[in-house]
């Protein structure tokens, strides 16, 4: 289909919305979204009035009344990969520009300058209604969402959603497009000798984004200049490898799925890894992750240097250098990272050239 829908007639997007999942019952709402040449967000919208109820207002406030919900289902996910966890909200500071949820079950890193719209939303469902928070960024793209489970405190919901229901209930929301990608510096114009000196003097794994910023490169880029001993690649099913490893071996992992919003983390061991119609899975109770292994394009063991010792990271991205997904071994800081995972990530590097 791909033929984007005429968005100064809302009413017209919810038609052809409406007869999309008529003759498309069990497509997803981000992939028909593609097919419609429009924004989530921008469906989402359409059911204003209806099923859909917009909101506004801090939403670092609104954070902060999550621990009320109780039992929920948290989802964050990227074009390649869904992170999905369950548990209760806890620990939630919140700062200016971003939010921390630093708890075991719902572990989060939100960026607030990326949530431009949020929606409580109810599905009906062959098990009955389904109701959830959903957020999205500037170009209607989803950032996070929470969905009440059977455990979950609905007053609590209800309550939360009159405090911050928008006045603004039209069935359109105005989207930007996504700023383009910036062009990579040739490699020729970065000081090589003094980004590998910088990373080797690094003490905190959060030093690295600020060292891509001071030499002004893309995280493609800084592993491929860094050098054999602080990145090596390796073949792209090494994800997979690593995975199936860890649930063998119940070798306590953490993942880390990210957009321009959020960041979802699962610590803990794995059981149950499965590949099937595109997608290889982690299948556990209170953690799925789903991830299409056919669009890693580039994998890297990372290591980074920290008063706690080298850090070591699986990273994994796509076609266009976008990051699908980090992997560590279980970790806190003031504790070295665990050897099983160190020996596992070195036994994934190989000397054969990657494609």
């Amino acid at each position: 289909m791909n033929e984007h829908v005429d968005l100064s007639t809302p009413t017209q997007l919810a038609q052809q919305w409406q007869t999309f999942k008529r003759e498309n019952p069990n497509v997803r709402i981000r992939n028909a979204a593609t097919e419609l040449g429009v924004s989530e967000g921008e469906l989402v919208a359409t059911s204003c009035g209806d099923s859909a109820i917009r909101l506004q207002g801090d939403w670092g406030k609104l954070l902060k009344k999550l621990p009320k919900l109780g039992e929920v289902l948290v989802i964050t996910r990227n074009d390649n990969a869904v992170h999905e966890k369950v548990g209760k909200f806890a620990k939630v500071s919140v700062q200016p520009s971003h939010g921390l949820v630093v708890n075991r079950e719902i572990d989060l890193r939100i960026f607030f300058g990326n949530w431009h719209f949020g929606f409580a939303v109810t599905e009906e469902t062959k098990n009955g209604p389904r109701y959830s928070l959903q957020f999205f960024d500037l170009t209607g793209t989803s950032v996070h969402k929470v969905y009440l489970t059977d455990n979950s405190n609905k007053e609590e919901y209800d309550t939360l959603v009159r405090q911050f229901i928008s006045d603004e209930q039209q069935p359109l929301i105005t989207t930007s497009k996504a700023p383009a990608p910036k062009t990579e510096r040739a490699d020729s114009d970065v000081d090589i000798d003094a980004f590998q000196a910088h990373w080797q003097a690094m003490q905190d794994t959060h030093d690295f984004m600020g060292l891509l910023r001071e030499f002004d490169v893309a995280r493609t880029q800084a592993l491929r200049l860094a050098g054999d001993d602080l990145a090596s690649p390796v073949p792209v099913d090494a994800f997979e490898k690593a995975l199936k490893n860890a649930a063998e071996t119940g070798l306590s992992i953490m993942v880390f799925v990210g957009n321009r919003g959020c960041i979802q983390i699962h610590t803990g061991p794995i059981k149950r890894v499965v590949k099937a119609q595109g997608w290889l899975n982690v299948l556990d109770p209170g953690f799925d992750l789903h991830v299409k292994d056919q669009e890693i394009a580039e994998a890297w063991i990372v290591r980074k240097p920290t008063r706690d010792g080298v850090v070591t990271s699986l990273e994994v991205f796509d076609a266009d250098g976008q990051e699908i997904l980090l992997m560590f071994g279980e970790r806190k800081p003031g504790v070295k990272e665990l050897p099983e995972w160190s020996k596992l990530a070195e036994s994934l590097v190989s000397s054969e050239a990657v494609s």
